[in-house]
């Protein structure tokens, strides 16, 4: 599969999801985020400040080359994919919490992704260049995130029996959609994934069971409800790898860049599973 066909279907199917997210929300949901600021500002400290650290760490420990480290932190600094969103829903996180945190997040990114690359490109010294803010881009996620959303939410609204019936064709329908283009991914970067994934698979895993783990974790240390540090886990967990690959590609022009983020994309779905049925099993944490 091309890659530019990857990078088209990748959003859709992601618009997909978010469309059958929405068919699910109403506005309350998102009253109750507003009552409960605490659990919103933890996990956007985690996710912005936290795991940019705990990256960096890695990087150092893994002794990454320049290129493939710069790279981690693009994939660190991106903000929590709609994918989150997903896996909140099936493993009984606050959706609403997921949307908004996405939302927020994104537009957070427009000025916190450059300056963690920026500094990053300083450090590890890949070569002379630099990534600009990239207004339209996190706009293109913004949107993503919240179109289809409401969208399905105003299907519900107006139409609540023809929303029920969908709900599941539409979850089971976008779940086959994203399996099928995140193995179109995966094949069409074979050669460079095989040539790379003794160096990285193993960043990469242990950065996305971190991600998961403190990004639930520290919200119940804070005595954050479970709903909001199930959101919080794969918020913080699952990033928005698409969105890393196109920066590294379009903007900072290094096909070694998007590695890192390429192979993120394809194992933190069965980790992010794992993680979540351990979750499902263990309740009272």
């Amino acid at each position: 599969m091309d890659a530019s066909i990857v990078l088209i279907g990748l959003p859709i199917a992601l618009g997909i999801i978010m469309f059958g997210l929405g068919l699910d929300l109403t506005p309350a949901d998102f009253a109750r985020v507003a009552k409960r600021p605490k659990a919103a500002a933890v996990a956007l400290g985690c996710q912005l400040i936290v795991l940019p650290i705990v990256c960096f760490g890695l990087c150092l420990a893994f002794r990454l080359p320049p290129l493939m480290a710069v790279g981690m932190m693009l994939l660190a600094a991106s903000p929590g994919g709609t994918v989150a969103n997903l896996y909140s829903h099936l493993f009984r996180g606050d959706v609403a919490l997921n949307i908004s945190l996405t939302a927020i997040n994104s537009v957070i990114a427009v000025f916190t992704l450059p300056i963690i690359v920026n500094l990053s490109v300083a450090y590890f010294q890949p070569g002379d260049m630099q990534v600009g803010l990239q207004f339209k881009k996190t706009v293109e996620v913004f949107m993503i995130v919240l179109v289809p959303v409401m969208i399905g939410m105003a299907v519900r609204h107006l139409a609540p029996r023809f929303a029920k019936a969908m709900d599941k064709p539409v979850r089971l329908g976008s779940i086959l959609i994203l399996t099928v283009v995140i193995i179109g991914a995966a094949m069409s970067g074979r050669e460079a994934l095989m040539a790379n994934l003794a160096s990285l698979v193993g960043i990469v895993v242990a950065f996305c069971l971190l991600s998961l783990s403190l990004g639930f974790i520290i919200p119940r240390l804070l005595k954050i409800e479970r709903p909001q540090a199930v959101a919080s886990s794969f918020e913080v967990g699952l990033h928005n790898a698409t969105l890393a690959i196109v920066i590294a590609q379009s903007v900072l022009q290094s096909a070694e860049m998007t590695l890192p983020a390429a192979i993120y994309g394809v194992l933190m779905f069965p980790i992010a599973a794992a993680f979540g049925f351990i979750l499902t099993r263990n309740k009272s944490a």
